[in-house]
């Protein structure tokens, strides 16, 4: 998260779990020959394993960027329908020296076993995965009306051009945005896409009040493409507007039409395909006609 969108201290609610802050560095020194057949150093992302227990017992192991370790396990309880609500969360303790993440719940989770026993591939960078019955409670999801005009739309996409990013100095990573109107609440980046939006996730849990940060107002943005499991995430967040510059999945566009969540893909400068929940965008043409924004 950027400094201009970091968390507000805010005073400890009753509700709101205990995290560590193990923040880990985000680029890591290596060096390699160029085309000219000379040695430069030069800085890559840090990816390292952090494997969740819950309640002693072990879930899953991510792989992450570690810039907020705590929020991103959050996130990922919350998107996996493993929990409902963050006052079933005691507290997240995070250890760096052996790569772990340790959950305490307050009552324990219903039929975890049973809950995490199927588990689907999905095309997350290559690690992506989301347990078996997530998939089946799609057609429960219900959005809130809401709607983005074009001339937002170009805003959010100038607001991602100028935004100081790992990507810009180390590249290979993705970034993910919760906008609210043009105002970016929040920016992440992580070596899967699929991490950044669930550390986005628990970063919206620990917001108080908790009534303050709904999703119908809000518009997620990611730099990866739209698959079926970036839209069920934002869907369960309850926003209803997702924008990516880069494409879409066929699945993802089943889901999408399924929820009438609106799906923006190819979104650069003053292009970009409105795939889905047209109806939540009001266009103004006249905008696209406006002189290309020049490079950063």
């Amino acid at each position: 998260m950027t400094p201009t969108s970091q968390p507000q201290t805010l005073s400890r609610h009753a509700s709101v779990p205990r995290l560590t802050q193990a923040v880990a560095p985000l680029t890591h020194a290596v060096q390699a020959i160029n085309e000219r057949g000379e040695r430069e150093e030069l800085y890559i992302p840090a990816e390292r394993p952090l494997t969740v227990y819950v309640d002693r017992r072990e879930l899953v192991t991510l792989m992450t960027l570690g810039a907020h370790p705590e929020l991103l396990v959050l996130g990922y309880l919350r998107n996996q329908r493993l929990v409902d609500s963050v006052e079933e969360i005691e507290s997240i303790t995070v250890d760096w020296e052996v790569n772990a993440a340790a959950v305490a719940t307050r009552r324990g989770i219903a039929r975890i076993e049973e809950r995490t026993a199927r588990k689907v591939v999905t095309t997350g960078c290559g690690q992506g995965s989301v347990f078996g019955g997530l998939m089946d409670e799609v057609a429960g999801i219900r959005l809130p009306p809401a709607q983005l005009t074009q001339a937002e739309l170009y805003g959010i996409v100038n607001a991602i051009r100028l935004q100081e990013s790992t990507y810009k100095s180390a590249g290979s990573v993705h970034g993910c945005a919760l906008f609210q109107g043009p105002q970016m609440l929040v920016f992440v980046e992580d070596v899967g896409r699929h991490n950044a939006i669930d550390t986005i996730a628990g970063w919206m849990w620990m917001q108080q009040p908790a009534e303050a940060m709904q999703g119908s107002d809000k518009v997620f943005y990611t730099t990866g493409r739209l698959t079926s499991e970036m839209v069920i995430k934002s869907a369960q967040m309850g926003v209803p507007i997702v924008v990516s510059r880069s494409g879409m999945t066929q699945m993802g566009h089943a889901v999408a039409s399924q929820l009438g969540l609106c799906a923006i893909g190819r979104a650069t400068n003053r292009r970009f395909l409105c795939y889905s929940g047209a109806d939540r965008l009001v266009l103004q043409p006249e905008l696209a006609q406006a002189p290309p924004v020049p490079a950063a």
